[in-house]
């Protein structure tokens, strides 16, 4: 509750970063019901990294959003609520008092407390996809090798390489690059990319030394990153990545 009280401040001081209005009807799933349906959502940024959805407090279903703290006689132009659908609820939500605040009568949910919906999309990961960002997938006969503690684990010119706004280019290399399959060692781990979908991971172990989650890939991506599906990317900050023989700096 302490990181949602210290957010308010900071948003009721200083503003978002940046606020937007969106025509996109967006929905919330929540015990089996859908606890907002509209399309005035607005996209509040937080920081300059990404968005979250902030949904109008007047299009929940009377008496789904109970306030918990700072009680509702403090003069607190926001609180802490319980959003309560009967079979489920939340104590991650975050309400804004009518105010001259940007967030004025705007309610936040925690991005993994609900199923999110943007017209019939499924949105994947801890936020909504950002408008100003985009995913750009090329395929390239550029050399790509990748090292790690004095092995060559793959080396392709095959590959896909994944341009994302503001990140740093990555490499999908067909699985067939790899030297040796026994260096790569299954990982429990999975995450959700809003843009790519949900990732499965594998550790390198490489001469008695283990990295983990350094290597990713997607069984299923999204329709916009169709073209790395079942490829594998390497951490460009963990491994040595030599394009065209030229060492990539970490």
């Amino acid at each position: 509750m302490a990181d949602l009280l210290e957010l308010a401040e900071k948003l009721i001081k200083n503003g978002p970063h940046k606020i937007e209005s969106t025509p996109r009807r967006v929905r919330g799933l929540f015990g089996g019901k859908y606890i907002f349906d509209t399309t005035q959502a607005h996209y509040i940024w937080e920081h300059p990294y990404y968005p979250y959805f902030y949904i109008s407090i007047s299009c929940f279903p009377k008496g789904a959003i109970h306030a918990t703290a700072p009680y509702p006689s403090s003069n607190k132009p926001y609180y802490i609520a319980r959003l309560n659908t009967g079979s489920s609820h939340t104590d991650r939500v975050l309400v804004f008092r009518p105010s001259s605040s940007p967030v004025s009568d705007l309610v936040r949910i925690e991005h993994s407390a609900i199923t999110w919906f943007v017209e019939d999309e499924h949105i994947l990961g801890p936020h909504p996809k950002d408008p100003y960002k985009r995913i750009e997938t090329f395929p390239s006969s550029r050399q790509i090798r990748i090292e790690w503690n004095g092995e060559t684990i793959a080396e392709s010119t095959q590959n896909v390489f994944l341009y994302e706004t503001m990140l740093r280019p990555r490499y999908y290399l067909n699985p067939t690059s790899i030297k040796d399959w026994s260096l790569l060692v299954e990982s429990k781990t999975t995450s959700y990319c809003p843009y790519k979908g949900m990732a499965n991971y594998y550790h390198l172990r490489v001469n008695g030394k283990e990295l983990k989650d350094a290597v990713w890939y997607y069984k299923y991506p999204t329709s916009e990153s169709a073209l790395v599906a079942g490829r594998l990317c390497f951490y460009n900050e963990k491994v040595d990545v030599f394009i065209d023989g030229v060492k990539e700096e970490k």
